[in-house]
């Protein structure tokens, strides 16, 4: 059915938008260009890229609605209906589904009564799985306004989400403080965050995934450390000819470094040959 024009901002709303267009705006040599951070602008405001929204970019960058909502709808970081205060993001992918993932969704959907991309009734929440953290060495991983839960399991998962409703203090493992979801798309849309050591906080990758990075540099590797999941002490194995290395705070270990139980090493639960196609 057609649709009508969207409501436009109230003035002091778009006066306060205009300000900010001009200086993104700044930043680029073509205004097109600016369509990404205005966006991000954009959904500050509402917490989502609402119809006026779009409007208001396709105005502002001489586009057409159509344009804009085309870049809307392809990027997944762009929301297109109300969300919560809290976009928590539970991945799904290969290893963070083997290591947890897959249960610590099921258990989160259960625990807040929603599916996934939707909002708990309190508007605290918006719980969705996601392809990639790109934090595999921290599996399985929970982002929250995309700040990193690392290490996560469905009770810690749960406690998380709970805190989050009761407006309790949550700190993400590393990177910067957490903050509502419309502080973290105006940072996103390139304006400073002006909290209290929140720049200074880091939130680097851990060590496993810079032994790529440290390899082809051609430094030597770490002195290499498995973790027991349950219990015992870290065992030390010392490659040949590898300096001795003393992790620092920052270097988290991995929680998939440690031995776990699949059916390739469970005796109880054996993977069987493999069959070829059609048997």
């Amino acid at each position: 059915m057609p649709q009508l024009p969207a409501t436009p901002y109230p003035a002091e709303v778009r006066a306060r938008l205009d300000a900010d267009v001009k200086e993104v705006l700044a930043r680029y040599p073509g205004s097109r260009s600016a369509l990404l951070p205005l966006l991000h602008l954009v959904q500050s405001e509402e917490g989502y890229v609402s119809r006026t929204g779009i409007a208001f970019c396709a105005e502002t960058l001489d586009l057409t609605t159509a344009e804009v909502t085309a870049v809307s709808t392809f990027y997944s970081m762009y929301r297109r209906r109300p969300s919560g205060d809290y976009q928590v993001g539970v991945c799904t992918n290969t290893l963070c589904a083997v290591m947890g993932g897959d249960a610590i969704f099921d258990t989160l959907k259960e625990h807040l009564g929603v599916g996934n991309n939707e909002t708990t009734e309190d508007g605290k929440v918006t719980l969705e799985h996601i392809e990639c953290n790109a934090a595999c060495d921290f599996a399985p991983v929970v982002m929250v306004n995309w700040e990193f839960f690392d290490n996560q399991t469905p009770e810690s998962a749960t406690r998380l989400v709970d805190d989050l409703i009761a407006g309790r203090t949550v700190e993400p493992t590393r990177g910067a403080p957490l903050c509502s979801y419309k502080e973290t798309a105006r940072i996103l849309a390139g304006f400073p965050d002006e909290r209290p050591g929140a720049v200074e906080a880091t939130g680097g990758a851990g060590p496993a995934s810079l032994i790529g990075l440290k390899l082809a540099k051609g430094e030597a590797l770490p002195k290499a450390r498995v973790v027991s999941p349950r219990a015992g002490q870290p065992q030390d194995a010392q490659p040949h000819d590898a300096q001795v290395h003393d992790p620092s705070p920052a270097e988290r270990l991995s929680s998939h470094d440690a031995p776990q139980q699949t059916s390739a090493s469970d005796p109880e639960h054996p993977a069987g040959p493999a069959a070829e196609e059609g048997e």
